[in-house]
């Protein structure tokens, strides 16, 4: 009789509604714990992945600063250079074309040398600056000829020494050939005045007379 009661007991169970909720309690919370386990799983690789983009954002924003930093302060920099540059204008590019012959020869006095056969030429124009050269025959005792081309270096006025080149001796008299050269404004620079020869298309070294003073408009000296 037992036995013929149990599969009525388990049927009673199974058809129970306490039954069923026991089931449906057990599967959702099965389905929590799933949810949950996935949930943790992609918070933590969303995790990763946030921390990864901010590390490389970081790493781009320190590139960028280094990258930045040289350009800090520029606009001060270039006006603090056109200051220098107006500074060095005013105070070693001569004021005019005549002033650069007047001080040649102020500096061959104190030599003193003479100068012979001076000539003046313009090289290219520029929107600032036009180079005015000067070629001319230096004689004087050696410690003379120095003495004037140290002077021609140290100078205010910007002069720039282009060449010497030996051309004749006489007893303790040497004669050099001296190419020099300074700057004009352009507006500065007189009209008529020759260019300055190209290396290799030069003429031969001007011959050694009589004294002369700096010419002007590319003339040679007297």
């Amino acid at each position: 009789m037992s036995s013929s009661r149990a599969p009525s007991l388990w049927r009673e169970r199974l058809t129970s509604p306490l039954t069923w909720h026991y089931a449906a309690f057990a599967v959702l919370l099965a389905a929590i714990i799933v949810l949950s386990i996935r949930f943790g799983m992609d918070w933590s690789a969303t995790s990763g992945s946030s921390s990864d983009a901010l590390a490389v954002k970081q790493m781009q924003l320190k590139v960028s600063e280094k990258e930045i930093a040289p350009l800090r302060g520029l606009e001060k920099r270039v006006d603090d250079s056109r200051a220098q540059m107006r500074a060095f204008y005013s105070k070693r590019i001569p004021p005019n074309y005549s002033s650069i012959a007047t001080r040649i020869g102020e500096l061959a006095l104190k030599g003193p040398v003479r100068l012979t056969r001076v000539q003046y030429s313009q090289g290219m124009a520029s929107s600032d600056l036009t180079e005015i050269s000067m070629d001319a025959t230096v004689t004087g005792e050696y410690p003379q000829i120095m003495r004037f081309v140290n002077s021609l270096e140290r100078d205010q006025t910007f002069f720039v020494i282009r060449g010497l080149q030996l051309t004749g001796q006489q007893g303790g008299l040497v004669s050099l050939r001296l190419k020099v050269s300074t700057w004009l404004r352009p507006a500065d620079v007189p009209s008529g005045l020759a260019p300055t020869p190209q290396a290799g298309n030069e003429a031969a070294p001007p011959a050694i007379t009589g004294a002369a003073s700096p010419a002007k408009n590319g003339k040679e000296g007297e």
